[in-house]
């Protein structure tokens, strides 16, 4: 069966971006890129992916499908892409957005706790939450696995990792991976 992972990078306090959506502060290193560029591919928006050394057409690793809030999308619609990882199938969640015209992407205003639900059922490599907060609150009993990659900077304010209804989920960290620069991946299996 497949795997909701919710990949995300955050704050040490607990942010994953800033008020305003801003996520430049991050200040990833080259070191991190290399290694998200050889570990997780797909996640790589699709006309970055060559800047980085991943073919357009590589075969995806990890995931095939991704599903992502309102938040997260359309900082790329507003600078006309509509498909920001045409190399997964995308599912957006909003109430106001209309469709695209574009098969990798559907715009859903349902439940996404169906809809991740019936993904998990399908064929296929894992599913990606690619963000938001309030989506990432909706989903928190579906999520598999957490992979967390958490940088050396304090934002004080902004959109937290989760939001949403007070739910908790034990988690076990399987693996940890610390770079020279201070980021860290770590990896959560639901316990």
């Amino acid at each position: 069966m497949r795997k909701l992972v919710y990949y995300v990078g955050v704050t040490l306090d607990g942010f994953i971006a800033g008020p305003e959506g801003q996520f430049d502060f991050f200040g990833m290193s080259d070191e991190i890129l290399a290694w998200i560029a050889e570990r997780y591919p797909d996640t790589l928006p699709t006309d970055l992916r060559e800047h980085f050394g991943v073919a357009v057409d590589a075969p995806n690793v990890d995931f095939d499908t991704l599903v992502m809030g309102r938040g997260t999308y359309e900082p790329g619609l507003a600078i006309g892409v509509d498909s920001p990882y045409n190399h997964l199938k995308q599912y957006v969640f909003s109430k106001t957005l209309e469709p695209v015209d574009n098969p990798q992407v559907d715009i859903v205003s349902g439940d996404p706790v169906e809809l991740v639900r019936r993904l998990k059922k399908e064929a296929g490599k894992n599913i990606w939450l690619c963000g938001g907060a309030d989506l990432a609150g909706q989903l928190i009993d579906e999520i598999d696995q957490l992979v967390l990659k958490s940088y050396p900077v304090i934002a004080g304010a902004g959109i937290p990792v989760f939001s949403g209804k007070f739910s908790p989920a034990r988690f076990t960290v399987t693996e940890r991976r610390e770079f020279a620069s201070g980021e860290q991946v770590t990896w959560l299996d639901r316990a």
